[in-house]
């Protein structure tokens, strides 16, 4: 099996010499080349370029971003045609889509797993979200974001870029800090789900492909448990973010429940969802910041990539 392994040397989680042990391993059973990200986008580029050159294998090596860019470039071209399968060996903070596809967290325990699947040929087709804006396309695996959501992201991705280590703490800082500058008086977001009216006045949405939506430390966070690669999108949006409320709500995800209530709204299994914005507003996909939109076009796409697992 001819296999590119594309690694981001930034890795939260891993080392030189653990990415070292894990390209030995993947070389021992693969023919493998491998190529390390030096910018953001990179992944992106050399996961399409694996797709040219007919690989059969593109294994992801890094966090959920990583990942990300990669399963974006391997369906740069769309879904039909030949197309890579992918792997993931995590080094992130929070590894959400290989843990959704039941890998361990630990690198080299995962590296281990994606071998035995190889060796038993383990596969599956996954669903995929796909977002587009005017100026954008661009896929996901797991959770696409807009408002507060996505400050959140973009805020720690400037703490890293100066230094600081994605850590729970620094993504629980910086959710208080925006939290505390966000405009809770205006509303932006409408959201059209298919055959319905628009939904308006919400602060911000959570669109998931998968659940959990995200982990705190170990523990997952499931403001939409029932999404699965194997469904449409779901939603979690708030139409108010009063203190007290949101407290409440975030105190229930802590442990292990989903919000609810009048100022909760929650879709399940939706084939696309429109998204406008009364302003430019900012928006994320698997952990990864886009920049500030007026809206955006979300489509569930069935079985879009085969993945070991």
């Amino acid at each position: 099996m001819r296999a590119l392994a594309i690694t981001n040397p930034n890795a939260t989680a891993m080392s030189p010499r653990t990415r070292d042990v894990i390209m030995r391993a993947l070389g021992s059973e693969l023919k493998i080349d491998v190529a390390e990200t030096t910018r953001r986008g990179h992944a992106a580029d050399l996961a399409a370029d694996a797709r040219a050159d007919g690989f059969d294998l593109v294994v992801a090596v890094g966090g959920d971003g990583t990942v990300n860019e990669v399963v974006d470039g391997l369906l740069r071209a769309g879904t039909d045609g030949e197309v890579p399968r992918l792997a993931v060996v995590p080094g992130g903070s929070a590894n959400v889509f290989a843990r959704a596809i039941g890998l361990p967290v630990e690198p080299i325990e995962a590296t281990g797993a994606v071998l035995e699947r190889l060796r038993a040929r383990r596969e599956r087709r996954i669903g995929l979200g796909l977002l587009e804006t005017p100026s954008m396309r661009r896929w996901f695996t797991f959770c696409a974001g807009f408002g507060l959501d996505a400050e959140v992201v973009r805020e720690v991705e400037n703490r890293r870029a100066a230094g600081a280590r994605a850590t729970p703490a620094l993504y629980l800082r910086t959710a208080l800090r925006q939290f505390a500058h966000t405009d809770r008086r205006d509303p932006a977001l409408t959201i059209t789900p298919p055959s319905a009216e628009p939904i308006g006045k919400l602060h911000m949405a959570i669109i998931t492909n998968t659940t959990p939506w995200t982990y705190f430390r170990d523990r997952p966070l499931q403001p939409t448990p029932d999404a699965a690669f194997e469904t449409g999108l779901d939603v979690f949006a708030l139409r108010r973010l009063g203190v007290v409320g949101t407290a409440a709500k975030v105190r229930r995800l802590f442990a292990g429940g989903t919000p609810r209530g009048r100022q909760v709204l929650s879709l399940h299994d939706c084939a696309r969802l429109d998204i406008a914005a009364s302003r430019p507003i900012a928006v994320q996909v698997d952990g990864d910041y886009l920049g500030e939109h007026a809206g955006a076009r979300l489509d569930a796409v069935p079985e879009a990539l085969a993945v070991i697992a």
